[in-house]
């Protein structure tokens, strides 16, 4: 992998500086004002990094801005309930994140004394942290010249150096691993992290490259090749299996839903949502579980979820009681939910809908 670098290197010249060119463009062009370029820290540089795993800046910029009122620092996050965590998290997605977050900064508070350390190897021990979002706590919290290669990243790369396979394969990683590091420079780490995920997001993008604008085009072989949008190679598709489940909307007479909570592992881990029902009979079912009599239900529109490994199809089944018998209580799993004075609870997207479908 190594010969392959220096073979590109004196293939073009060694005049030319990767690193310098991308930090010349990132002081015109690049990004200086998101929220977590701004009294960084290595508690701030963590909660955006796992916060933009799989999810767009723009979208990730809000929750930042309200983690952070709630959560201004890892003492105050590691003290706080799992369920107040996973509701500011309620919309984001991935929810695993979520809780890895949190145990993170128990870990953090208890063994580090609230100090995040600043190795790449001993970042890589906590939950949830793996080799690039180490990597980049170490070059924008701690200004240290460790790679990164996130999903901007690799398409930066993989069309400088022409790699057109799935950098998903293990093989094309450990290459494009290789490529990063060689990459980096000698001062300016941050900027130079910063610079690396702005050309991905800016200019390099996945389709349709703004290459007229890009400081690396006249070395880059997937612009020699006049392809550039090919490289590198996509994921192989595969079809995705299909599930069905009922969800029960079951709403007392103050008009507040039962919700249940799921268990910590597996699909929506440790949210509230609501009960499923397999069962047909579903008057029976509710009075077996629940001790609830059901007095009418009715079926909403179905709808699908997908998750990165399966669609889901859901339909909803809003069903009232009419009398409220069940004495529900946390620490059973189960609360009485008025969405006109929501607790602070997790809630998954999909519930979410739901309970905005049955408004007014």
């Amino acid at each position: 992998m190594k010969e392959g670098v220096n073979s590109i290197k004196k293939k073009r010249g060694e005049k030319f500086s990767f690193s310098t060119a991308v930090l010349s463009w990132f002081d015109r062009h690049g990004r200086k004002d998101l929220p977590w370029q701004q009294s960084v820290t290595a508690y701030r540089v963590y909660v955006s990094e796992i916060m933009l795993q799989q999810t767009q800046v723009s979208t990730v910029i809000p929750y930042f801005h309200r983690f952070m009122e709630v959560f201004p620092d890892v003492n105050c996050l590691a003290a706080a309930p799992l369920d107040h965590v996973l509701h500011l998290w309620t919309g984001l997605g991935y929810y695993a994140r979520a809780r890895n977050l949190h145990k993170t900064a128990q870990l953090i508070a208890a063994q580090y004394r609230g100090f995040f350390p600043s190795s790449s190897e001993q970042l890589q021990s906590l939950p949830g942290v793996g080799r690039s979002t180490a990597g980049a706590i170490c070059a924008i919290a701690f200004n240290q010249a460790e790679p990164i290669l996130d999903g901007n990243v690799k398409r930066v790369l993989s069309r400088f150096y022409g790699v057109s396979d799935w950098p998903g394969n293990k093989k094309i990683e450990e290459k494009l691993w290789t490529y990063a590091k060689a990459c980096l420079p000698l001062f300016r780490c941050r900027d130079y992290t910063q610079a690396m995920m702005d050309l991905g997001a800016l200019l390099c993008t996945r389709t349709q490259p703004h290459c007229e604008g890009c400081p690396l085009k006249l070395s880059c072989l997937a612009f020699q090749s006049g392809e550039p949008a090919r490289f590198p190679g996509t994921k192989p598709k595969k079809t995705l299996p299909v599930r069905q489940v009922n969800l029960l909307v079951i709403e007392n007479e103050k008009g507040e839903i039962l919700l249940q909570q799921r268990p910590s592992m597996g699909i929506w881990g440790g949210l509230w949502s609501l009960p499923e029902c397999e069962e047909n009979d579903l008057v029976m079912w509710c009075q077996k579980k629940f001790n609830l009599a059901i007095k009418q239900a009715k079926e909403l529109s179905v709808f699908r979820h997908t998750f990165s490994h399966f669609h889901l199809d859901i339909k909803p089944i809003r069903a009232k009681v009419s009398s409220q018998a069940l004495c529900v209580m946390e620490d059973q799993g189960l609360i009485w939910y008025d969405a006109n004075a929501p607790q602070s609870v997790g809630l998954p997207k999909p519930i979410c809908r739901i309970l905005k479908m049955i408004e007014g």
